[in-house]
């Protein structure tokens, strides 16, 4: 909730940002959360993905919508873009190919599971191919 944590964010931003350290917030795909995130000093937002995967094999058009907008306003106002949130080997090619401007996804949880049966290596380059 950025509006009613905007002087805390702010202020810890700046420190954080003073230090050189990178900023995102994470974020759920929504335009007025993008704005806020920018009003308040943030680098980058990370959208909240979980609806998309809860609803990708339901419908992966519709499930990307929302996040296909977010991304669009996301650059228009000037802020990176980052994704994450139960995207895995299955639905992350799709919303790579759907979201413009893509700069990172959060995966971990996703790449160790899958690396249980793939192992490690296997799987890093299974996600990179996703990715590609």
């Amino acid at each position: 909730d950025i509006k009613s944590n905007f002087d805390f964010l702010r202020k810890n931003i700046e420190i954080l940002k003073s230090k050189g350290i990178r900023v995102s917030l994470f974020v759920e795909p929504n335009l007025k959360s993008i704005e806020q995130a920018k009003k308040v000093g943030a680098d980058r937002i990370e959208l909240y993905t979980y609806y998309y995967a809860k609803n990708y094999y339901n419908d992966k058009c519709s499930a990307v919508k929302k996040y296909i907008m977010a991304s669009k306003h996301a650059k228009k106002m000037g802020i990176g873009l980052n994704a994450g949130h139960d995207l895995s080997l299955s639905n992350l090619r799709f919303f790579n190919r759907s979201v413009v401007d893509l700069l990172e996804v959060s995966i971990g949880h996703a790449l160790i599971s899958d690396s249980i049966y793939y192992g490690f290596e296997n799987t890093i380059q299974m996600y990179k191919k996703e990715l590609n």
